[in-house]
């Protein structure tokens, strides 16, 4: 029998006695459980005739990482509060379960949370399109006895993987470990993991996305945005799986020729869209300027379509690299067969910087800890990282939107609000441990609205997970 709970039915009360630790990981938990994540994992596994079902052990991993835990020894926080999540299984059986996860129970895994995230963004609605990015990262290790780590071409020593993340949610939707000399501008790394996020991606938006689809089938549109490590051979891949591009240019003669031949005054200068002050201030004078280049270079290497978009902005202290060296602008730009105006362009390419905080967040949980020798039990680490920090990301978005919470989602932060009772919370079981269990929570104290993806803020927490938001 498959036991796809990972925390143990309570009740949350002010005073009182039974304070526990851990409050805002058993709410985790509770939403986990209500979504299927531990059902659908263990059905992975199948029949096992282990004393802790393999998918429950997962998810512990997963509230664990969440919670900022950074190695297979962290879960043993969780054991410390049974009254709260159950019988836990030991760091060594985590150690020894993902150890003997192979590549097919891998790929089932991941097709379970491929359901998982289905449902989830059902309840979102409305989503018309699909924005992904792609990035690479070097990860440290210091142990030379792990497969893979190698030297780096930042001159340091460890992993170079490589990650596609889905801009709405902030989630992650494909990752590949890659040795550490693996090289960043790789076409068949970026092609892997576009197909693995597309084929993670609900049927309605991937389907006419997969290579060699027609364009007839497109039902709902995907583009990727990616740095200077894309270039043509990867656009072209695009074209082929009916995606969009948005790729950073790299300096090359012909841009600076014909940024020189259209001056500083020429009104193909358009003003950026800067983002709007708070409150109902003026809006801000233009600090930057996009210009559209396409008639002034050659572009037969890429697709029929792309256009050349530049950004010019004052040179400043402490301003990034830019196109070719000058004294008076900073320059940047980008290659994307997007439609729309200039400036729009530029706006939603400069939005592909956001994924630096996405791996940031990862590294910040886990994601910088290899704790096995074998590369593809690292592999499985890094997936399961990804995996927790979406379970935190659907969490945020279904249940805490416009809280502060939502704003600032990395695990060290939510350690504090996600990951601990508010002073004076205690928990009391709503049956005695591991008892069976009781019909129910109540009705919530309000009726479920239209499924509009966000649960009212009046909601309690019962309210939240009888109702599956």
């Amino acid at each position: 029998m498959v036991k796809g709970n990972s925390v143990a039915r309570l009740g949350l009360e002010v005073g009182g006695g039974g304070l526990v630790g851990h409050g805002g990981l058993w709410l985790l938990g509770g939403f986990a459980d209500r979504m299927g994540v531990g059902r659908d994992l263990s059905a992975v596994f199948g029949p096992s005739g282990v004393v802790h079902d393999r998918g429950t052990l997962l998810v512990h991993a997963m509230l664990m990482l969440a919670g900022g835990g950074e190695a297979c020894s962290d879960i043993e926080f969780l054991r410390s509060e049974p009254v709260v999540f159950g019988p836990v299984a030991s760091d060594s059986t985590l150690y020894r379960t993902m150890r003997g996860i192979g590549s097919e129970v891998r790929a089932g895994l991941a097709e379970a949370m491929s359901g998982v995230r289905r449902r989830v963004w059902d309840r979102f609605g409305g989503v018309e399109g699909v924005v992904l990015d792609i990035d690479s990262s070097v990860h440290e290790v210091h142990s030379e006895n792990k497969e893979g780590a190698a030297a780096t071409y930042r001159r340091s020593f460890g992993f170079h993987p490589i990650y596609c993340f889905s801009d709405r949610t902030g989630e992650c939707l494909a990752v590949r470990l890659r040795a550490g000399n693996a090289a960043a501008n790789d076409i068949g790394d970026h092609t892997d993991v576009l197909d693995r996020a597309i084929g993670g991606l609900p049927d309605v938006m991937g389907v006419g996305h997969r290579p060699g689809d027609d364009a007839g089938l497109v039902r709902r549109e995907v583009r990727v945005r990616a740095d200077s490590a894309a270039g043509p051979g990867f656009a072209k891949e695009c074209r082929r799986r009916n995606v969009g591009f948005s790729f950073v240019a790299r300096g090359a003669n012909q841009i600076q020729d014909a940024i020189e031949r259209i001056g500083v005054d020429n009104p193909c200068w358009q003003p950026a869209i800067e983002s709007p002050p708070p409150g109902d201030g003026p809006p801000p004078q233009p600090r930057a300027w996009v210009a559209d280049l396409t008639d002034l270079v050659n572009t037969t290497k890429w697709p029929k379509g792309t256009r050349l978009i530049v950004r010019r902005e004052p040179l400043h202290p402490g301003a990034q690299r830019s196109l070719f060296p000058t004294l008076e602008w900073r320059y940047w730009g980008h290659w994307t067969d997007s439609h729309a105006p200039a400036p729009q362009a530029d706006l939603d390419m400069r939005r592909h910087a956001r994924i630096e905080g996405h791996i940031a967040r990862l590294k910040d949980s886990g994601a910088n800890r290899f704790p096995f020798t074998n590369l593809a039990a690292n592999q499985t680490w890094l997936t399961l990282v990804t995996w927790a920090d979406a379970l935190v990301r659907w969490f945020q978005h279904l249940c805490l939107q416009d809280t502060h919470t939502s704003r600032k989602p990395d695990p060290k932060h939510c350690a504090g609000p996600c990951g601990t009772p508010p002073p004076g919370s205690y928990a009391t079981p709503a049956a005695p441990p591991y008892a069976s269990p009781q019909p129910g929570p109540p009705a919530p104290s309000s009726p479920p609205p239209t499924n509009t993806g966000v649960a009212p803020l009046s909601w309690t927490v019962r309210d939240l997970l009888s109702t599956g938001w």
